[in-house]
Protein backbone atom coordinates (compact mmCIF):
# COMPACT_ATOMS: atom_id res chain seq x y z
CA UNK A 1 0.00 0.00 0.00
CA UNK A 2 1.65 3.33 -0.73
CA UNK A 3 2.51 6.10 1.96
CA UNK A 4 1.41 9.46 1.69
CA UNK A 5 3.73 12.11 1.68
CA UNK A 6 1.38 15.21 3.37
CA UNK A 7 4.91 17.61 3.89
CA UNK A 8 4.62 16.73 -0.43
CA UNK A 9 0.91 17.46 -1.09
CA UNK A 10 -0.42 14.41 -0.76
CA UNK A 11 2.67 12.82 -2.80
CA UNK A 12 2.37 8.39 -2.60
CA UNK A 13 4.51 6.09 -2.67
CA UNK A 14 5.50 2.24 -2.29
CA UNK A 15 9.49 2.36 -2.83
CA UNK A 16 11.60 3.75 0.07
CA UNK A 17 15.26 4.63 0.62
CA UNK A 18 16.61 1.51 1.98
CA UNK A 19 17.20 3.96 5.39
CA UNK A 20 15.08 6.30 6.79
CA UNK A 21 11.71 5.48 4.54
CA UNK A 22 11.20 1.93 4.60
CA UNK A 23 9.82 -0.08 1.53
CA UNK A 24 6.36 -0.84 1.14
CA UNK A 25 4.71 -3.30 -1.59
CA UNK A 26 1.69 -3.70 -3.48
CA UNK A 27 -1.38 -6.03 -3.17
CA UNK A 28 -1.71 -8.09 -6.53
CA UNK A 29 2.05 -8.24 -7.54
CA UNK A 30 3.31 -11.53 -7.39
CA UNK A 31 7.48 -11.69 -6.97
CA UNK A 32 7.02 -12.67 -11.04
CA UNK A 33 4.99 -9.87 -11.55
CA UNK A 34 8.30 -7.46 -9.90
CA UNK A 35 10.74 -8.90 -12.31
CA UNK A 36 8.27 -8.23 -14.88
CA UNK A 37 8.11 -5.04 -14.60
CA UNK A 38 12.19 -4.67 -13.87
CA UNK A 39 12.72 -5.82 -17.13
CA UNK A 40 10.16 -3.31 -18.84
CA UNK A 41 11.35 -0.72 -17.51
CA UNK A 42 15.29 -2.16 -18.53
CA UNK A 43 13.80 -2.00 -21.92
CA UNK A 44 12.12 0.84 -22.13
CA UNK A 45 15.53 2.71 -20.67
CA UNK A 46 17.99 0.39 -23.24
CA UNK A 47 15.49 1.99 -26.06
CA UNK A 48 16.00 5.36 -25.07
CA UNK A 49 19.45 5.02 -24.70
CA UNK A 50 20.50 4.12 -27.77
CA UNK A 51 17.77 6.16 -29.64
CA UNK A 52 20.02 8.71 -28.55
CA UNK A 53 23.40 7.41 -29.45
CA UNK A 54 21.22 6.55 -33.15
CA UNK A 55 20.74 10.33 -33.28
CA UNK A 56 24.01 11.62 -32.78
CA UNK A 57 25.24 8.73 -35.52
CA UNK A 58 22.74 10.12 -37.55
CA UNK A 59 20.59 6.95 -38.31
CA UNK A 60 17.71 8.56 -36.72
CA UNK A 61 16.16 12.44 -36.48
CA UNK A 62 15.49 14.39 -33.85
CA UNK A 63 14.75 12.41 -31.31
CA UNK A 64 12.51 12.83 -28.02
CA UNK A 65 14.36 11.90 -24.72
CA UNK A 66 12.10 9.87 -22.23
CA UNK A 67 14.97 9.13 -20.05
CA UNK A 68 13.67 9.26 -16.34
CA UNK A 69 9.78 8.60 -17.32
CA UNK A 70 10.38 4.92 -17.64
CA UNK A 71 8.58 3.86 -14.19
CA UNK A 72 5.54 6.40 -15.11
CA UNK A 73 4.99 4.28 -18.50
CA UNK A 74 5.86 0.47 -17.36
CA UNK A 75 3.17 1.66 -14.15
CA UNK A 76 0.82 2.75 -15.79
CA UNK A 77 0.45 0.54 -18.29
CA UNK A 78 0.93 -2.70 -16.37
CA UNK A 79 -2.01 -1.87 -14.59
CA UNK A 80 -4.06 -2.41 -17.77
CA UNK A 81 -5.42 -5.57 -19.27
CA UNK A 82 -4.11 -6.45 -23.11
CA UNK A 83 -7.66 -5.34 -24.10
CA UNK A 84 -7.42 -1.48 -22.63
CA UNK A 85 -6.29 1.38 -25.11
CA UNK A 86 -3.27 3.52 -24.54
CA UNK A 87 -3.50 7.32 -26.32
CA UNK A 88 0.60 8.41 -26.16
CA UNK A 89 2.32 11.30 -26.78
CA UNK A 90 5.67 11.71 -28.28
CA UNK A 91 7.16 10.75 -25.20
CA UNK A 92 5.83 7.65 -24.92
CA UNK A 93 6.81 6.95 -28.70
CA UNK A 94 8.42 3.36 -27.54
CA UNK A 95 5.05 2.52 -25.45
CA UNK A 96 3.95 0.16 -27.41
CA UNK A 97 7.13 -1.97 -26.95
CA UNK A 98 5.35 -3.04 -23.95
CA UNK A 99 2.42 -4.35 -26.61
CA UNK A 100 4.82 -6.51 -28.22
CA UNK A 101 5.59 -4.04 -31.33
CA UNK A 102 8.68 -4.77 -32.53
CA UNK A 103 11.82 -2.12 -32.14
CA UNK A 104 11.87 -1.81 -35.63
CA UNK A 105 8.84 -0.70 -36.18
CA UNK A 106 9.28 2.66 -33.74
CA UNK A 107 12.60 3.39 -35.22
CA UNK A 108 11.04 3.26 -37.74
CA UNK A 109 8.91 5.50 -36.91
CA UNK A 110 11.34 7.84 -35.47
CA UNK A 111 13.00 7.65 -39.15
CA UNK A 112 9.84 8.46 -41.04
CA UNK A 113 9.61 5.72 -43.23
CA UNK A 114 6.30 4.03 -43.46
CA UNK A 115 7.85 0.99 -41.71
CA UNK A 116 7.00 2.90 -38.67
CA UNK A 117 2.74 3.24 -39.07
CA UNK A 118 1.04 0.36 -37.10
CA UNK A 119 -2.39 -0.72 -37.10
CA UNK A 120 -3.81 0.78 -33.81
CA UNK A 121 -6.11 -2.38 -33.98
CA UNK A 122 -3.25 -4.73 -33.19
CA UNK A 123 -1.58 -3.56 -30.27
CA UNK A 124 -4.18 -1.33 -28.93
CA UNK A 125 -2.47 1.58 -29.23
CA UNK A 126 -2.99 4.72 -31.18
CA UNK A 127 -0.87 7.17 -33.23
CA UNK A 128 1.59 9.09 -31.34
CA UNK A 129 0.18 12.75 -30.92
CA UNK A 130 2.94 15.47 -31.57
CA UNK A 131 0.66 18.27 -31.17
CA UNK A 132 0.39 18.89 -27.85
CA UNK A 133 -2.53 17.20 -25.57
CA UNK A 134 -4.52 16.58 -28.86
CA UNK A 135 -4.68 13.09 -27.84
CA UNK A 136 -7.15 13.64 -24.99
CA UNK A 137 -10.24 14.44 -26.72
CA UNK A 138 -9.31 11.65 -28.88
CA UNK A 139 -9.24 9.33 -26.03
CA UNK A 140 -11.89 10.72 -24.51
CA UNK A 141 -14.32 10.12 -27.33
CA UNK A 142 -12.50 6.78 -27.86
CA UNK A 143 -13.49 6.06 -23.87
CA UNK A 144 -16.98 7.34 -24.19
CA UNK A 145 -17.29 5.06 -27.20
CA UNK A 146 -16.38 1.93 -24.99
CA UNK A 147 -19.14 3.07 -22.48
CA UNK A 148 -21.90 3.19 -25.38
CA UNK A 149 -20.97 -0.69 -26.57
CA UNK A 150 -20.45 -1.67 -23.03
CA UNK A 151 -17.64 -3.42 -24.12
CA UNK A 152 -15.52 -3.36 -20.50
CA UNK A 153 -12.21 -1.45 -21.76
CA UNK A 154 -10.67 1.10 -19.87
CA UNK A 155 -8.58 4.31 -22.06
CA UNK A 156 -5.81 5.66 -20.54
CA UNK A 157 -4.30 8.88 -22.08
CA UNK A 158 -0.66 10.21 -21.64
CA UNK A 159 0.44 13.86 -21.68
CA UNK A 160 2.91 16.02 -19.96
CA UNK A 161 2.45 19.11 -17.75
CA UNK A 162 2.44 21.14 -21.12
CA UNK A 163 -0.84 19.93 -21.31
CA UNK A 164 -2.74 20.60 -18.82
CA UNK A 165 -2.22 24.60 -20.30
CA UNK A 166 -3.89 23.75 -23.82
CA UNK A 167 -7.51 23.51 -24.43
CA UNK A 168 -7.59 20.22 -25.73
CA UNK A 169 -6.84 18.93 -22.33
CA UNK A 170 -10.14 21.03 -20.95
CA UNK A 171 -12.25 19.54 -23.66
CA UNK A 172 -11.60 16.05 -22.94
CA UNK A 173 -11.49 15.83 -19.10
CA UNK A 174 -14.47 17.97 -18.97
CA UNK A 175 -16.40 15.57 -21.78
CA UNK A 176 -15.02 12.56 -20.23
CA UNK A 177 -16.38 13.59 -17.08
CA UNK A 178 -19.76 14.70 -18.06
CA UNK A 179 -19.84 11.87 -20.12
CA UNK A 180 -18.76 9.22 -17.00
CA UNK A 181 -16.33 8.12 -20.22
CA UNK A 182 -13.60 5.22 -18.52
CA UNK A 183 -10.71 7.36 -19.25
CA UNK A 184 -7.27 7.38 -17.07
CA UNK A 185 -6.08 10.97 -17.51
CA UNK A 186 -2.37 10.49 -16.84
CA UNK A 187 -0.16 13.55 -16.62
CA UNK A 188 4.04 12.81 -16.76
CA UNK A 189 4.26 16.42 -14.84
CA UNK A 190 7.88 16.78 -15.26
CA UNK A 191 8.21 20.23 -14.25
CA UNK A 192 9.12 22.03 -17.50
CA UNK A 193 7.28 22.19 -20.84
CA UNK A 194 10.57 22.32 -23.21
CA UNK A 195 12.10 25.62 -21.24
CA UNK A 196 8.55 26.83 -19.53
CA UNK A 197 8.82 25.47 -15.74
CA UNK A 198 5.79 24.88 -14.27
CA UNK A 199 5.34 28.38 -12.20
CA UNK A 200 5.31 29.39 -15.40
CA UNK A 201 2.40 27.72 -16.28
CA UNK A 202 -0.27 27.24 -13.93
CA UNK A 203 -1.15 29.01 -10.74
CA UNK A 204 -2.56 25.84 -9.12
CA UNK A 205 -0.45 24.42 -6.38
CA UNK A 206 -0.41 21.28 -7.61
CA UNK A 207 -1.89 20.20 -11.10
CA UNK A 208 -3.97 17.53 -9.31
CA UNK A 209 -6.28 20.28 -8.13
CA UNK A 210 -7.24 20.52 -11.49
CA UNK A 211 -9.16 17.86 -11.31
CA UNK A 212 -11.91 18.79 -8.86
CA UNK A 213 -12.74 21.42 -11.31
CA UNK A 214 -13.98 18.72 -13.70
CA UNK A 215 -15.93 16.36 -10.81
CA UNK A 216 -13.56 13.67 -11.00
CA UNK A 217 -11.17 12.19 -8.13
CA UNK A 218 -7.43 13.20 -8.92
CA UNK A 219 -4.43 11.44 -7.56
CA UNK A 220 -0.81 12.62 -6.70
CA UNK A 221 1.75 9.88 -6.85
CA UNK A 222 6.17 9.99 -7.20
CA UNK A 223 6.34 9.27 -11.03
CA UNK A 224 9.82 7.75 -10.51
CA UNK A 225 8.58 4.97 -8.10
CA UNK A 226 7.12 2.26 -10.83
CA UNK A 227 4.72 0.37 -7.63
CA UNK A 228 3.14 3.74 -6.93
CA UNK A 229 2.27 4.71 -10.32
CA UNK A 230 0.89 0.74 -10.76
CA UNK A 231 -1.03 0.88 -7.79
CA UNK A 232 -3.12 4.48 -8.44
CA UNK A 233 -3.58 3.59 -12.04
CA UNK A 234 -4.75 0.12 -11.07
CA UNK A 235 -7.30 1.91 -9.10
CA UNK A 236 -8.24 3.99 -11.09
CA UNK A 237 -9.00 1.58 -13.95
CA UNK A 238 -10.98 -0.27 -11.60
CA UNK A 239 -12.86 2.83 -10.68
CA UNK A 240 -13.65 3.25 -14.53
CA UNK A 241 -14.75 -0.35 -15.19
CA UNK A 242 -17.40 0.43 -12.80
CA UNK A 243 -18.57 2.65 -14.34
CA UNK A 244 -17.54 6.03 -12.18
CA UNK A 245 -16.09 7.41 -14.94
CA UNK A 246 -12.64 9.30 -15.32
CA UNK A 247 -9.14 9.55 -12.97
CA UNK A 248 -6.48 12.06 -13.12
CA UNK A 249 -3.13 11.28 -12.07
CA UNK A 250 -0.65 13.81 -11.57
CA UNK A 251 3.02 11.60 -11.52
CA UNK A 252 5.60 13.83 -10.33
CA UNK A 253 9.36 13.77 -11.32
CA UNK A 254 11.79 16.00 -12.42
CA UNK A 255 13.12 16.18 -16.27
CA UNK A 256 16.91 14.99 -16.06
CA UNK A 257 17.82 14.80 -19.62
CA UNK A 258 16.95 16.97 -22.57
CA UNK A 259 13.63 17.96 -23.77
CA UNK A 260 14.88 16.46 -26.97
CA UNK A 261 17.93 15.94 -28.96
CA UNK A 262 17.99 19.42 -30.19
CA UNK A 263 17.06 20.90 -26.45
CA UNK A 264 19.98 22.48 -24.32
CA UNK A 265 18.61 22.61 -20.55
CA UNK A 266 21.30 24.09 -19.34
CA UNK A 267 20.27 27.47 -20.64
CA UNK A 268 17.43 27.08 -18.40
CA UNK A 269 17.72 24.73 -15.80
CA UNK A 270 19.71 24.43 -12.89
CA UNK A 271 22.62 22.04 -13.40
CA UNK A 272 22.99 21.31 -10.07
CA UNK A 273 19.21 20.17 -9.46
CA UNK A 274 19.54 18.16 -12.69
CA UNK A 275 22.52 15.99 -10.99
CA UNK A 276 21.05 15.66 -8.18
CA UNK A 277 17.99 14.30 -9.50
CA UNK A 278 20.17 11.72 -11.19
CA UNK A 279 21.24 9.82 -8.40
CA UNK A 280 17.51 8.87 -7.82
CA UNK A 281 15.87 7.92 -10.88
CA UNK A 282 13.50 5.41 -11.54
CA UNK A 283 15.37 2.79 -13.06
CA UNK A 284 17.85 2.85 -10.39
CA UNK A 285 15.46 2.94 -7.41
CA UNK A 286 13.51 0.36 -8.55
CA UNK A 287 16.82 -2.00 -8.81
CA UNK A 288 17.81 -1.38 -5.37
CA UNK A 289 14.46 -2.25 -4.36
CA UNK A 290 14.39 -5.10 -5.93
CA UNK A 291 17.81 -6.34 -4.52
CA UNK A 292 16.40 -5.30 -0.91
CA UNK A 293 13.74 -7.86 -1.42
CA UNK A 294 16.24 -10.47 -2.62
CA UNK A 295 14.60 -10.99 -6.21
CA UNK A 296 17.57 -9.59 -8.23
CA UNK A 297 20.69 -10.82 -8.46
CA UNK A 298 23.86 -9.38 -10.37
CA UNK A 299 23.34 -12.48 -12.85
CA UNK A 300 19.56 -11.89 -13.27
CA UNK A 301 20.44 -7.93 -13.63
CA UNK A 302 22.37 -8.44 -16.29
CA UNK A 303 20.68 -10.89 -18.28
CA UNK A 304 17.89 -8.35 -18.56
CA UNK A 305 20.06 -5.93 -19.55
CA UNK A 306 21.94 -8.10 -22.50
CA UNK A 307 18.55 -9.24 -24.06
CA UNK A 308 17.27 -5.38 -23.84
CA UNK A 309 20.61 -4.86 -25.86
CA UNK A 310 20.26 -7.37 -28.42
CA UNK A 311 16.44 -6.48 -29.45
CA UNK A 312 17.53 -2.84 -29.93
CA UNK A 313 20.40 -4.24 -31.99
CA UNK A 314 18.13 -6.32 -34.09
CA UNK A 315 15.89 -3.95 -34.17
CA UNK A 316 18.23 -0.89 -35.77
CA UNK A 317 19.29 -3.45 -38.26
CA UNK A 318 15.61 -4.54 -39.43
CA UNK A 319 14.82 -0.52 -39.52
CA UNK A 320 17.74 0.43 -41.64
CA UNK A 321 17.17 -2.30 -44.10
CA UNK A 322 13.73 -1.67 -45.17
CA UNK A 323 13.99 -0.59 -48.73
CA UNK A 324 13.82 3.08 -49.09
CA UNK A 325 10.11 4.98 -49.04
CA UNK A 326 8.31 6.01 -51.89
CA UNK A 327 7.91 9.89 -51.44
CA UNK A 328 4.51 9.43 -52.93
CA UNK A 329 3.19 7.89 -50.42
CA UNK A 330 2.67 11.09 -48.09
CA UNK A 331 -0.08 12.47 -50.73
CA UNK A 332 -1.87 9.20 -51.76
CA UNK A 333 -4.09 9.60 -48.70
CA UNK A 334 -4.23 13.56 -48.42
CA UNK A 335 -5.87 14.43 -51.72
CA UNK A 336 -8.59 13.11 -53.68
CA UNK A 337 -7.45 15.43 -56.95
CA UNK A 338 -3.99 16.32 -56.38
CA UNK A 339 -2.88 19.66 -57.06
CA UNK A 340 -1.24 19.56 -60.09
CA UNK A 341 2.55 20.75 -58.09
CA UNK A 342 2.26 17.72 -56.50
CA UNK A 343 1.12 14.92 -58.81
CA UNK A 344 3.35 11.95 -60.02
CA UNK A 345 3.22 9.37 -62.30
Amino acid sequence: MAQVLPAETGLRRVIGDGETVPDGAVDGLADADLLELFRQIVLLRTYDERSVVYHRQGRIGTYAIYWGHEAMQVGAAYALDREDWIFPSYRESAIGLLRGMTVSSILSWWRGHPAGWWNPREFNVASICVPIATQIPHAAGFAWGSRLRGDGTCTLVFFGDGGTSEGAFHEGANFAAVMRAPLVLFCNNNQWAISTPLEAQTAAVALVDKAAGYGMPGVRVDGGDVLAVYEATAEAVERARRGDGPTFIEAVTYRAAPHGTADDPTAYADVDRIEEEKQNECVGRYERYLRRRGLLTDELAEQVREEALAMMREGIAAAEAEPPADPSEVFDHAYVDPPPGIRHG
